[in-house]
């Protein structure tokens, strides 16, 4: 695929021609580049550290050992935390005495994917203004490397995932001796990456019995990533031969997580926020922040609580921004992706875990049985081909002007709100695609909503 390059970072396939793919010389363009943004943002700090971490492709241990020299070589100091997840490095920044941090993962991608995401000194995405200079700097055809008594040092660090599971543990709103109380057994998906290392490491601080499958790390992953029922198969009977209580399945990187309860079916993506969010509103009264693609769900959850909802562009830097300006004590996206700023500004699944087994201690019940406590939705999501991506814009134009009497927000994309559904449609990033997202309290009344505005697309897209 084309080499893409935006907020979440540059990603693309491994090998090919550079500046088609993800090669060795766009890592070290890209790395090059983001080493002349820190040195920009940071023009008093002669001693910059910087850490790496890499997800469990096969191409990451490659990949990490060229940006490690290309820091050095900017004369950048480097820990570098191996094999480990996105939460845990964006941790690590913000708690030592770090200017920034890289991550090699294609997050949800297969595995012939490989990427880079960037983050400040707290451990946090990048501004857009920061990602355009990035973009910039990465397309130097020439960059000024350091003198050798300057070279930036290169120091292996272990043990950041145990520092960052203990950091979760040690939060006051878990009440830790009665989840370990519970007596739970769990079956949890590591989809061969990080996951594997970090999901035993929490499971046992909370006395939690559990069984990981696709735990093997060799840089294959058994199943298509993205942490979807369709590629869970295994994993959803896995919790039935062995009677467990309910299971979990991340991400490679482990920044998204999904629920199953004990008869192997999935609760949702769009409601991992929502469980864990409920357990934060019942300590703590405050403002929620998800995306215009994530389920009114959480919007009836803490308005219930007293509490404000916000939603914003999709992206985790759109989410961070909101949380902030509007003091939210708990946020994420749809997509599996919880935030809770106590920990610090990212999505977590291992923070969402423990504050799921929260929720656990306050219903006293099975997890089957959870979904009954909140308003249920259904949602449809689809996705139109069009010929030319340059036309989007037009059609997004003359659909907000068909719909002007309901307000629609076109912050991104356009979401229309209708009196029995709401629907959300975006252009791809990478492709001529618009995605759509629907959703009502009918699965019929969705899906009907969706394919509505999939038909007007096409219309007008000829």
């Amino acid at each position: 695929m084309t080499l893409i390059k935006n907020i979440s970072g540059f990603r693309g396939t491994i090998g090919g021609e550079n500046n088609q793919n993800l090669t060795p010389v766009d890592i070290v363009s890209s790395i090059a580049g983001f080493s002349k943004l820190i040195k920009e943002n940071n023009p008093n700090n002669n001693n910059l550290t910087v850490i790496t971490g890499r997800d469990g492709r096969k191409s990451g241990e490659m990949i990490q050992s060229i940006v490690n020299s290309v820091f050095s070589s900017m004369g950048i100091n480097v820990i570098d935390a191996g094999l480990s997840t996105t939460p845990t490095l964006c941790w690590g920044v913000l708690n030592n005495d770090a200017v920034a941090g890289l991550m090699i993962t294609a997050s949800h991608n297969p595995q012939e994917y490989n990427g880079l995401k960037f983050f400040n000194d707290e451990g946090e995405f990048l501004s857009k203004e920061d990602v355009t200079k990035l973009i910039e700097y990465s397309e130097i055809k020439t960059h000024s490397f350091t003198q050798n008594e300057f070279l930036g040092t290169i120091n292996k660090y272990d043990n950041l995932i145990d520092n960052h599971i203990q950091a979760i543990i040690n939060l006051d709103i878990l009440p830790l001796k009665e989840i370990k109380e519970l007596n739970l057994y769990v079956v949890a998906d590591a989809i061969n990456s990080g996951g594997a290392i970090a999901l035993p490491k929490l499971l046992k601080k909370l006395n939690i019995r559990y069984k990981i499958i696709n735990s093997e790390v060799e840089g294959v992953f058994n199943h298509t990533p993205e942490p979807l029922a369709e590629n869970l198969k295994d994993l959803s009977q896995e919790i039935l031969n062995n009677n467990a209580d309910f299971g979990i399945a991340v991400d490679p990187d482990v920044d998204r997580l999904v629920f199953f309860d004990e008869n192997g079916k999935i609760l949702g993506e769009e409601y991992t926020q929502v469980f864990c969010s409920d357990f934060v509103l019942s300590k703590n009264k405050g403002n929620t922040v998800s995306t215009l693609s994530s389920s009114n769900a959480l919007k009836d959850l803490t308005e219930s609580y007293g509490g404000n909802y916000f939603f914003t562009p999709v992206g985790e830097m759109n989410v961070v921004k909101k949380m902030k300006e509007e003091n939210s004590i708990v946020g994420g996206e749809g997509g599996g992706g919880i935030i809770y700023p106590e920990l610090h500004y990212g999505r977590d699944a291992l923070v969402g875990i423990a504050l799921f087994l929260g929720l656990l201690v306050n219903k006293d019940c099975k997890v089957s049985d959870l979904k009954s406590n909140y308003p249920v939705y259904f949602m449809k999501k689809l996705k139109v081909l069009l010929k030319d991506d340059k036309i989007i814009d037009k059609i997004f134009n003359d659909i907000t002007n068909k719909y002007s009497d309901l307000s629609p927000n076109t912050d991104d994309g356009v979401r229309i709100d209708f009196e029995d559904g709401w629907v959300h449609m975006r252009k791809s990033n990478t492709e001529p695609i618009v995605r759509i997202f629907s959703e009502s309290k009918d699965q019929e009344k969705a899906d009907n909503l969706a394919n509505k505005i999939k038909k007007e697309i096409l219309l007008l897209g000829g």
